[in-house]
């Protein structure tokens, strides 16, 4: 990836490090389907009111709806609710480690379905140490928790496959020629026409009482930062870096989120956060793969010319 697309993935790893933080504090008060349901609808509001004043509008083309219609579903309803869901039981830390399966997921899925994002040594190295990583950071004592909420992990990690399928699926949007706004605006309009029966069947939102000034805000922060701006750069990122890139920005979540409460909150930075980080940069860097090349083309550079200092060698 070049300097651009690595900036707009750490933008969208800020973005979307503080839907954890605005789903823990929404959950508390909202149903998740409800929770859901107000995230895709404020944030299709925002982006289809967007539109015209970028001189766009939505998709016209059914080919184009087709793939949006199965995109909603990978990249919104299914992970989305299942996130919500596990959040009512899981801590923010559990939760932020399971998604961090989603490179590995990733990497898999692509390589069986992608053939110019081929499985390779380096990919597989960089995602187990940007995995190890986050554990790392996040603490390893959350991981004594594992097992004890299977069913919330499992649908953890069932978001984490989907939004892997998410990423390769859509890829195909480059070739349908819609702008990275118009496949979010899409997306996330399709996302609420889905979830509106959904939620109000199930969830009869209208029972429960007005929640706090606090869920509101958690709810417009989630809508229109990690939501509505997110998918923007989102599909930015990939129609130009592709599918596996894309998916480390779930690696950059916690290290972003810590390094804001450092700079923004004065909270000081640990020596454990900083082997995580150091283990998510290694990580990162095997993935991208210059590094890896720069030090075999070094290494090569070097036998190369011991191998010819010692043919001039007096000795032999």
């Amino acid at each position: 990836m070049n300097a651009t697309e690595w900036s707009l993935l750490v933008s969208l790893s800020l973005l979307w490090g503080g839907s954890f933080f605005f789903v823990a504090v929404a959950v508390r008060e909202i149903p998740p389907l409800t929770l859901v349901l107000l995230r895709v609808g404020i944030a299709a509001l925002v982006l289809n009111a967007l539109l015209p004043l970028l001189g766009s509008g939505l998709p016209k083309t059914r080919r184009a709806w087709s793939a949006i219609l199965v995109m909603s579903l990978l990249n919104n309803v299914a992970p989305f609710s299942l996130f919500v869901w596990a959040q009512t039981t899981l801590t923010g830390g559990a939760a932020a480690i399971l998604n961090a399966t989603t490179p590995l997921f990733g990497v898999l899925v692509a390589n069986a379905c992608l053939p110019d994002e081929r499985l390779t040594a380096a990919r597989v190295a960089g995602v187990m140490l940007g995995l190890a990583g986050v554990v790392v950071m996040v603490g390893p004592s959350v991981l004594s928790g594992i097992g004890q909420e299977a069913g919330a992990q499992a649908a953890c990690l069932a978001a984490a496959l989907s939004y892997a399928f998410a990423g390769v699926w859509g890829r195909r949007f480059a070739g349908l020629e819609v702008a990275p706004i118009q496949t979010a605006a899409g997306q996330v309009s399709v996302s609420a026409l889905i979830l509106l029966p959904l939620a109000l069947g199930i969830e009869r939102p209208w029972t429960i009482g007005m929640p706090g000034a606090a869920s509101w805000a958690a709810v417009f922060g989630l809508a229109t930062l990690s939501t509505a701006l997110g998918y923007v750069i989102y599909f930015r990122i990939l129609a130009t870096a592709g599918a596996t890139n894309l998916l480390l920005v779930t690696f950059l979540i916690p290290p972003s989120a810590m390094l804001l409460g450092a700079l923004i909150l004065g909270e000081t930075l640990t020596l454990r956060q900083a082997g995580g980080m150091a283990l998510i940069g290694a990580g990162l860097a095997a993935i991208d793969g210059r590094l890896v090349r720069l030090a075999s083309g070094i290494a090569r550079t070097g036998m190369r010319w011991r191998r010819a200092k010692r043919r001039n060698s007096p000795e032999t």
